[in-house]
């Protein structure tokens, strides 16, 4: 697809040093062993990033990785780059403050269901709301695995956990309505096993100028087995998976059989037989207007079918990094140290103490 550019004409990537000469997915493997449960979907995750970060052409080290807490926080250590495994819920904070001040770093966030939509979920929104550029993939595996199974709040309503016993009382995030809401310029969603998806989406999402916000529903094969099952079975995959794709009309199932219309103030699905053509939506990831990206995104019931896959909204707007460092050179436009502490010092109020 075609990717919009920042206001200012430019890609994420233009201020990235770029590294001399091929780069292969070795040199960005760390010589830690990688450690996490058997079948967990982390590691088809790792293995396509590690994969995916040559093609871009960025420099070791210019690319950070910084975490949360949390089974998929552990991607710092594995990474050959620079990085941190931060604080509970703050990863978007350290990250934000990465990206405002090196331009020529390539951020990555890395966080989980938990991390980022409990305690973190008020940096999460901020992050978004602003627009700062970082690249956010939230591991979704609907429970938390690092702490041996306690429902999350992406948990189906009625979840049987260690701490809902009777089941649970809370309702679920939906994480790409939420990132909608918060105004986040770029929200994709894709799956831990599906690795050319997720490679396109990463492509995608690097070179977005500004936040963007990935869901990967990723399998616990411990604590939460089967979560996503009906999107990866191929006897329901191609039932419950709506792919999207900007310019093309949104057609799935066996020979298109299913499509999206629209119906009322949202979008529906129905039989594609027995419609104008006409009435088939075409994917607009660039409409500036995020209810549509909204209305798609509450398609998927809790059972998951007609789950949206793909990049659902990329929309150029100012990033605050772009914003905070133009201030920053407005400022010391024609000015010397001393008159900057000058104006600094007698701007508003000033006492006289006799």
């Amino acid at each position: 697809m075609s990717e919009p550019v920042s206001p200012n004409g430019r890609h994420a990537l233009d201020l990235v040093p770029k590294a001399e000469g091929k780069q292969t997915m070795k040199q960005f493997k760390s010589d830690q062993e990688v450690r996490w449960c058997p079948g967990c979907g982390d590691y088809a995750i790792l293995a396509a990033f590690q994969s995916f970060l040559p093609t871009l052409g960025i420099r070791q080290e210019n690319t950070v990785v910084v975490s949360g807490i949390g089974c998929s926080s552990r991607f710092p250590y594995y990474m050959n780059t620079y990085g941190m495994h931060s604080i509970h819920g703050r990863a978007p904070a350290i990250a934000s403050g990465l990206a405002t001040t090196r331009p020529d770093l390539s951020v990555w966030m890395i966080t989980g269901d938990g991390d980022a939509l409990s305690i973190g979920g008020n940096h999460l929104i901020h992050a978004l709301r602003r627009n700062v550029n970082i690249k956010i993939l939230l591991f979704n595996n609907r429970i938390y695995g690092l702490t041996k199974g306690q429902y999350s709040p992406t948990s189906e309503l009625g979840k049987v956990t260690k701490s809902t016993p009777v089941g649970s009382a809370d309702a679920p995030f939906n994480p790409v309505s939420l990132a909608l809401g918060a105004e986040a310029s770029f929200v994709a969603r894709t799956l831990d096993s599906d690795r050319k998806h997720l490679t396109s989406v990463l492509t995608a999402a690097a070179e977005h100028q500004g936040s963007a916000f990935i869901e990967i529903y990723q399998n616990c094969p411990i604590f939460n087995d089967d979560a996503f099952e009906v999107l990866k079975n191929p006897e329901t995959r191609d039932e419950a998976v709506v792919r999207v794709e900007h310019g093309q009309p949104i057609t799935f199932g066996p020979d298109g059989v299913h499509c999206v219309v629209r119906r009322g103030f949202g979008l529906a699905v129905a039989k594609t037989a027995d419609v104008d053509p006409a009435d088939i939506v075409v994917h607009d990831a660039h409409e500036p207007d995020p209810s549509y990206a909204f209305a798609l995104s509450r398609l998927p019931g809790e059972n998951l079918l007609h789950t949206p896959m793909g990049v659902l909204r990329d929309v150029p707007r100012p990033s605050y990094d772009e914003i905070v460092r133009g201030q920053l050179a407005d400022a010391r436009t024609g000015k010397s140290l001393d008159d900057e502490l000058d104006s600094l010092l007698y701007s508003g109020d000033t006492w006289a103490i006799v």
